[in-house]
């Protein structure tokens, strides 16, 4: 099938364009109201996009708490969820008013950071403190409904990383079960038997070409 995709036409019960942009690392926001609230939820529409310096960003489809507490005081967490925190990460995604707590709601525990005010999750294995650089509005839906999303940009000034994955000076991502979205209601997991690694092609003096590296990566970046 070929269809148009910014008219929607498909033709398939629900939109596929999710479930083909994957997998989705999750953002799991942590922010704090005026009142000094923390909110804290996840969002699929998250990366990394540079790391001299670390920025991440995750999109918002529109005005959400998270949005408006990082306009009010410009700092949040990202928390890594994990498949051991699943079932807390899909709770803190409940639709609730304004001002509730869902660590709380989550049966979550609050880990004060060091260089931002709101907190990062305590049970998760590795966080992003982060400070508002940007924010960027995206087009409206050609069909006209429902709210632009709306891109935040973090630029990451403290990171944690519980000193249990880390091994010989790497961090076992692999370790922490790292889960992504995919589409519809779908999920995976990242394990140490679905990881592998490649060394990156070496290319001739002259430029023209270039040659594989076989085996485990060999420590070096190209």
């Amino acid at each position: 099938m070929h269809y148009d995709a910014t008219g929607r036409n498909h033709g398939l019960k629900f939109d596929p364009f999710k479930a083909l942009a994957v997998p989705r690392p999750i953002g799991w926001i942590a922010t704090v109201d005026r009142n000094g609230v923390p909110n804290l939820a996840p969002y699929s529409f998250f990366n990394a996009v540079s790391d001299r310096p670390p920025v991440v960003l995750f999109a918002s489809g529109g005005h959400k708490d998270s949005l408006r507490n990082i306009e009010d005081n410009g700092e949040f967490t990202c928390s890594l969820a994990t498949y051991d925190l699943r079932d807390q990460m899909n709770m803190s995604s409940a639709t609730v008013a304004p001002g509730v707590d869902e660590f709380a709601l989550a049966g979550l525990t609050p880990a004060a950071s060091t260089y931002v005010k709101p907190p990062r999750v305590a049970q998760s294995p590795a966080a992003f403190e982060c400070r508002h650089w940007k924010t960027l509005e995206m087009p409206r839906p050609a069909d006209g409904k429902g709210e632009p999303f709306i891109v935040v940009f973090g630029l990451v000034v403290g990171i944690y990383i519980d000193d249990a994955f880390i091994k010989d000076g790497i961090v076992d991502t692999p370790s922490m079960k790292p889960l992504a979205r995919l589409g519809y209601m779908d999920y995976s997991v990242l394990t140490p038997e679905t990881v592998f690694s490649l060394n990156r092609p070496i290319t001739t003096e002259d430029g023209r070409s270039a040659k594989l590296v076989s085996g485990p990566w060999d420590g070096v970046y190209r």
